[in-house]
């Protein structure tokens, strides 16, 4: 081969190898490009537990008829706010048979007690006039006729209620249903004219409407067997309401169960705290609410966005990717510490001004793919 052949094709050859060079450099740098990166800085860090629940009256009543009979009267109307003692509802009492048949065996009992106990009292009064009993015997015989003749006119008192409804002659003798606590009125599960059972030891008996304190408030909500060890009673928490664009209440932890539910597969444990309500905010009984419980707490921290941490598929322990000089990235191992769901605490594995990559699942499945693609 003559020598300016060999000239010409020892530069060309030279200047494939330049550009492959410069080719495969850029390419690089384009790899390294394709990710930014992100660095540590410092923060405050609050772990907290969030619990779901509601917001209920701490002190909330039914008021039930201690007589059966109709509703006569209501006086109030959902919403309202009532005083201790305050009227609520007139109970109108109809006789029927087998009342009016107790009530007349109760007279006759108390008659026949009532003309023992008379027959007793006269008798010892005689003795005691003749000095034959004591003056205790005397006056035990006493009470006990004044005892006697008390239960009989109550027994024909109430036979005289049920039967014709009134002592004066009426066609119904009304039972008043009184505000036991003042409060708001909740609800009225009654008309006029509605039928109502009597509350007894057989029977729960009709609501005629339910009272509640509104200005004492309770959170009850459900936190998970996984955290509630973390909890104590007294410790102060905040609740939420999104009901009130995202208002904000102190509460007090007053409750924490000692026993689980199981609630779609999980194990809950039903907690209570004392809410702080202002009373100009208008409450209502029932509001969806969470409850903000602070665990731990870290000011000035060494962080990292979370987001950042990878995990080893094998040994499930964390790590990042730090840039190094050349811009390719290395593997480093990161010991954790606090965590509030968005940044995490670094103990040990990152510095000061280190670049860390960004990732994401996507990539980081991609790029394992194709590096098992070139391996085989």
């Amino acid at each position: 081969m003559k020598k300016p052949v060999k000239i010409i094709l020892g530069i060309v050859l030279l200047f494939l190898l330049v550009w492959v060079l410069v080719y495969f450099k850029k390419a690089n740098s384009a790899a390294v490009e394709d990710f930014k990166v992100d660095e540590p800085f410092y923060t405050s860090i609050n772990t907290k537990i969030i619990a779901t629940g509601k917001l209920n009256p701490e002190e909330e009543i039914e008021l039930k008829p201690q007589v059966s009979g109709i509703v006569d009267q209501i006086m109030v109307e959902e919403g309202d706010i009532v005083k201790k003692g305050d009227l609520i509802a007139k109970i109108r009492v109809v006789p029927n048979e087998q009342t009016l048949v107790s009530a007349n065996s109760r007279i006759n009992s108390a008659r026949l007690s009532f003309d023992n106990a008379n027959t007793l009292y006269n008798r010892n009064k005689v003795l005691f006039e003749k000095g034959v009993i004591s003056k205790q015997d005397f006056e035990n015989s006493e009470l006990s006729m004044s005892q006697s003749k008390e239960q009989l006119q109550q027994a024909e008192n109430d036979y005289q209620i049920i039967k014709r409804g009134s002592l004066s002659g009426g066609t119904g003798a009304n039972t008043n249903i009184i505000a036991q606590i003042p409060g708001t009125i909740l609800s009225i599960p009654v008309r006029e004219g509605d039928q109502v059972i009597e509350s007894n030891n057989f029977n729960a008996g009709t609501s005629i409407a339910t009272v509640a304190d509104m200005s004492k408030m309770i959170f009850e909500g459900q936190v998970d067997e996984s955290e509630v060890g973390k909890l104590k009673e007294g410790i102060n928490i905040k609740v939420v309401l999104g009901a009130i664009n995202e208002k904000e209440f102190p509460a007090k932890l007053t409750f924490v169960a000692p026993k689980g539910l199981e609630v779609n597969g999980a194990v809950q444990f039903t907690i209570k705290a004392d809410v702080e309500v202002e009373q100009s905010t208008n409450i209502r009984a029932g509001y969806s609410a969470n409850a903000e419980i602070e665990l731990e707490s870290k000011e000035n921290t060494f962080c990292i966005k979370e987001a950042l941490l990878q995990f080893n598929r094998i040994t499930e322990k964390p790590f990042v990717e730090i840039q190094k000089a050349d811009g390719s990235f290395e593997k480093v191992d990161v010991e954790l510490g606090l965590s509030d769901g968005i940044n995490v605490e670094i103990k040990e594995g990152v510095k000061e001004g280190d670049k860390i990559k960004v990732w994401n699942k996507a990539s980081k499945e991609n790029n394992d793919d194709n590096n098992g693609r070139r391996n085989n």
